[in-house]
């Protein structure tokens, strides 16, 4: 008895019967206009009158389904009253094989609505009076109820009590009942169709992209700001009193990275926002020297080897390529010896070959120990994803005893 009871005790099931019952009510204002066909056949029986109304009055509920706000309305009012976790309508194309066949899921179910709306508050209203009227003839009274054609006859005393509690009970069961109907149909008629689950899963396929493409934004751009920044600051308060123009260089070159990197998280900011933020900052190839010159303020040795047509390297390609560089970079100042850093760039006609090579071992200097330099473990795993995403070959490991390569060749249709 208490699990059956305990479901009335939710407050989805009574947010569910205001539901059902004002999608009942909400129905009136068609019933006049469905009487107009059973006024104008007054010749015909009154149990096919009455099914004629039933049905033209069925048909303009349904109709009224198949405006597209009414399906939003609809929807919007299942997830609240309901708490049935229903997505919001996505414009799509029709599921193959089924033309138009989607379009009729909404109409059918608000028929199914108003239907189950009017059953349950009919039953459950005639069960609520029942109980509220038959305890009053307990002191010797009769009582005779009455329901198509059938009629119970119900003696005073104690049994009218039990009767009148039967009539309660079955009242919250059909209660219940209309809401777990309701919440059985929703999702199967009123949830996505089969072409809007697949337009839902590419909206969501690129959200996914675009914060995978945010991450790799943030790893490469502020990691490496933050990892040169830490380098130079220390360079700069060992050189202070030394060499002041050092320390000074040191300084403007950490300003230079840091408003780079502001740039680029205010652009990252506004895609999460979901504001209208402007356009991505774009480093490209061109930009790689003043890369190289930061590195040089931090302290590091850099030899690099530019050859080829850099400067006609356009595209997807020479953006990756300076991220790529970016942050093969960064690991080499985080995880390297302090050591030269050899960089090689070449450009060709059939694509771009990039090189980082640079000493391991125990990192002396400014700005290093145990612990400078924590590192989430993704940066390889994401630059290997960027480089198979454009089609390229990627490789990094140890180069002898003492030396750390990563190469990697990016072919020239990644530029479209």
């Amino acid at each position: 008895m208490i699990r059956g009871i305990r479901p009335l005790l939710r407050g989805s099931t009574y947010s569910g019967v205001l539901f059902a019952y004002c999608g009942a009510l909400a129905s009136l204002p068609l019933l006049p206009f469905a009487l107009l066909p059973a006024l104008s056949w007054r010749s015909a029986p009154e149990s096919v009158q009455l099914v004629l109304v039933l049905l033209v009055w069925a048909v303009l509920v349904g109709v009224a389904g198949l405006a597209r706000p009414v399906r939003r309305a609809l929807v919007v009012s299942a997830r609240r009253l309901l708490r049935v976790p229903l997505p919001d309508p996505v414009a799509g194309r029709q599921a193959p094989g089924s033309p138009g066949l989607d379009r009729w899921r909404t109409p059918l179910w608000l028929v199914l609505h108003v239907a189950v709306g009017w059953a349950g508050a009919l039953a459950s209203g005639v069960l609520f009076v029942m109980g509220l009227v038959l305890p009053g003839n307990w002191l010797g009274g009769e009582a005779r109820a009455s329901l198509f054609g059938t009629s119970v006859r119900v003696s005073g005393g104690w049994s009218s009590w039990a009767v009148a509690a039967v009539c309660i009970l079955l009242a919250a069961a059909v209660c219940v009942l209309v809401t777990k109907t309701l919440r059985w149909s929703a999702p199967r008629l009123l949830g996505p169709s089969a072409a809007e689950r697949l337009a839902l899963a590419a909206e969501r396929e690129l959200l996914l992209a675009e914060r995978n493409r945010i991450a790799h934004e943030l790893h490469d751009s502020i990691g490496h700001t933050l990892t040169a920044a830490t380098i130079q600051a220390a360079v700069a308060g060992e050189m202070l009193s030394a060499d002041p123009a050092a320390a000074r260089a040191a300084m403007r070159s950490i300003e230079e990275s840091t408003r780079a990197a502001l740039e680029d998280l205010d652009y990252v900011l506004g895609v999460l926002r979901e504001e209208q933020s402007g356009t991505a900052p774009t480093r490209t190839l061109a930009d790689l020297p003043e890369l190289l010159d930061r590195l040089r303020h931090a302290g590091a040795v850099v030899e690099a080897e530019l050859s080829g047509a850099l400067a006609q390297v356009q595209g997807t390609l020479s953006r990756a390529a300076y991220r790529i560089l970016q942050e093969a970079l960064t690991n080499a100042l985080r995880h390297g010896a302090g050591g030269p850093i050899e960089v090689r760039v070449a450009a060709g006609p059939d694509g771009l070959d990039l090189t980082v090579v640079n000493r391991t071992g125990a990192r002396t200097g400014p700005g290093t120990g145990p612990g400078a330099f924590p590192t989430s473990g993704h940066g390889l795993p994401g630059l290997a994803e960027r480089i198979r995403l454009l089609h390229g070959e990627f490789q990094a490991g140890p180069d002898g005893t003492q030396h750390w390569r990563l190469s990697c060749r990016l072919p020239a249709r990644a530029s479209a």
